[in-house]
Formats: structure tokens, sequence, C-alpha cells
């Protein structure tokens, strides 16, 4: 039996054939959290990463894995579910356990001082160096009121595979780059697309609002839509003006709402960490104020911070470094250059 102990001091048994041993437990397996998973084998740890969703990618799968990401250094564009495909064939030869559908709900520490992290499915972790790379936590889509009864059945919030909606028309919702994105994305490949935005001004990159006007999208501003019409799947979509209140009917076969998504850091806000605005704090080490606890990429703040996949991927590479030097502290920091290594 081994002692798992609590921030409080309070501690209670649990049987060490329960608990999974490994060196660096990552919480998030976004890219920051996979690159993360390479940079620990690299360096001869053992790894296991953890996410709550049931395949890894994180927001990238979840949310976009057919749009073209333009910020990947090395790269003019790459598809979101490559990028993806390539970060885990570059962890692959290192073997890193994947512990998917698990949320991280409870970190203790052992006698040792060994984080332990139980998950909601009733799961234990033990590891010498915990780093989260948990993006914005856990999301969930801004809800269309108007459309709630369609979901499934018309209304989506994600668009995981274009080709379903090739031939349909297609309204969008929102005014930020996820909106415009699936705009151009879907206009070559369906009947019509509108996008409908409450307001003139818009959140998404110029370049992508001149995109999408050039493929003849249909741009409706300060109005919303207000109603969704149809049987067993949508089939048209009531647009209303705000300031004038007039309405107009559009065919919708695919009606998809890009407003945004709630975040919640759910169960790490109650681990002690040290947060600002739902973002973890950390130093230049990518240290929080947790023994032997790290964390990178967007769910982290500290002055300066740029969120940015390319900069997680750094991050990611601090982190890990800076935990293999707690892990033994004879290690070097710097792993030497990867040209240096044979794989």
């Amino acid at each position: 039996m081994s002692q798992l102990t609590d921030a409080t001091g309070e501690s209670d048994d649990v049987e060490d054939t329960d608990v999974l041993i490994t060196d660096v437990l990552i919480i998030g397996a976004g890219p920051a959290g996979l690159y993360g998973a390479y940079y620990a084998g690299f360096r001869g740890l053992d790894v296991t990463v953890m996410d709550v969703l049931p395949q890894l990618g994180g927001q990238i799968s979840a949310m976009y894995p057919e749009k073209p990401i333009f910020d990947i250094a090395g790269f003019l564009s790459v598809r979101g579910g490559d990028l993806v495909d390539g970060l885990v064939a570059q962890a692959e030869p290192y073997a890193p356990h994947y512990l998917l559908g698990h949320r991280a709900a409870e970190l203790t520490h052992d006698p040792d001082g060994r984080p332990v992290v139980r998950t909601d499915q009733g799961a234990a972790v033990r590891a010498r160096a915990v780093v989260i790379t948990g993006g914005v936590g856990t999301f969930t889509p801004r809800p269309l009121p108007a459309g709630e009864d369609f979901l499934g059945r018309g209304l989506e919030y994600f668009v995981p595979d274009p080709s379903a909606h090739a031939g349909k028309d297609v309204v969008v919702v929102g005014g930020g780059d996820s909106a415009f994105d699936w705009a151009a994305l879907l206009a070559p490949i369906a009947r019509s697309v509108t996008l409908v935005h409450r307001t003139v001004r818009f959140r998404a990159h110029a370049a992508s609002v001149e995109k999408v006007r050039a493929l003849g999208v249909e741009i409706v501003t300060d109005s919303e839509v207000s109603r969704l019409i149809g049987g067993d799947q949508v089939e048209q979509a009531e647009i209303r003006h705000r300031t004038t209140k007039e309405t107009r009917l559009v065919p919708a076969g695919t009606v998809v709402a890009a407003l945004g998504f709630l975040a919640d850091l759910g169960p790490l806000q109650h681990w002690g960490l040290d947060l600002q605005a739902r973002k973890i704090t950390v130093d230049t080490r990518m240290a929080t104020n947790l023994p032997r606890v790290f964390a990178a990429g967007d769910i982290t703040d500290y002055p300066g911070k740029v969120r940015l996949i390319s900069v997680g991927f750094g991050e990611a590479a601090t982190a890990v470094n800076n935990a293999a030097t707690v892990i033994d502290p004879e290690a070097a920091l710097f792993p030497g250059h990867s040209t240096e290594k044979e794989h």
C-alpha cells in the first residue's frame, strides 16, 4: 500500500497495482502535449499523455482537422489533421502511453513528493513530474439559441468531414476566424454558403474576410439566425436584421455555428495552481507554483505571452527539459542537438 497525500495533508491508501507509474505525465494531447511526448522520449523518459477527449490532437482534431494552418515553421500550409499525424509519428519511436477519455480530476503527492493524478474514470498516475498542456482546458461550443433542437440534425459546431456537406446549402454563423475558415473550406463544394454575423465588424483576419468574399459567399451583417425550420433535418434558416427586425428565409441543409467556445479549467482550478484569468502562471522554466508541476501552451500565462502553436512547441520543450533536471538533478538541462543522437 502507498500513501497519497493532498495539499491539505490528508491521505488515503491506494494499492500500488492500481497506479500507473511514469516519469512524465503530460495532461493534454494537443500539439504542445504531443511535442512534449516526443521530447520526453528524446530525453529517455517514460511518458504518459492524458486527455479528456477520445482522440489525440486536442482542439485541432475536435474543431478543425481539415483546415489549413499557415503559421507552423517550415510549412507553407499544413492541414490540421496532418500536423497531428506528424506529431504522433514523431513521438511514436518512444512508445508513449496514451490515456484518452480521462479527465485529470485530482492532484495529490506521495510521501516522496511525487505527483499523483487521479482521473474521473478511477485511474491514477504517479509521475516524477507533470506537464500541463491543456490548451484552454475543457471547451464547449457557445450554443446557437435558435437552433439547439436541430443539433445533430443539420446544426453543427465542428466540421470534421467537409465532404459530408458537399452539394448542400450551408449557413455559417459567426464573425471570427473559425467562421470564415469554415466558409472558405465549404464554398468550393457546397451548393451555396451564406455567412451571418451580428455586426459589421469581424474578428477574423482581414485576409480571411477578403478570401471568403472572393469565393462568392454571401455575407449578411447586422443580423442573426433567429429560427431554424425543418422536419427530421434542418431545411431553412430564418435571418433577422437586428435593427429593422425584417426577416428572410434562406435554404439550409447545414448550419455551422462558429460562435466561439466556453473554456473551463474544471478540477485544475482547485489544485492550488497560481491562476490569472483562467491561465496558469509559470516562470521562465515553465514551472508552476506547485512542486514538480510544469505547464506549456495556451493554458499558460507570463508577461509577453503569445498564444501560437509554434510558441507552445518551444514551451513544451522548455518544460520537459526542466522537468528532466527535477527528476534527475545530475541531468543536464540542455539535451544536446537531435542531429547528434541516434534514433
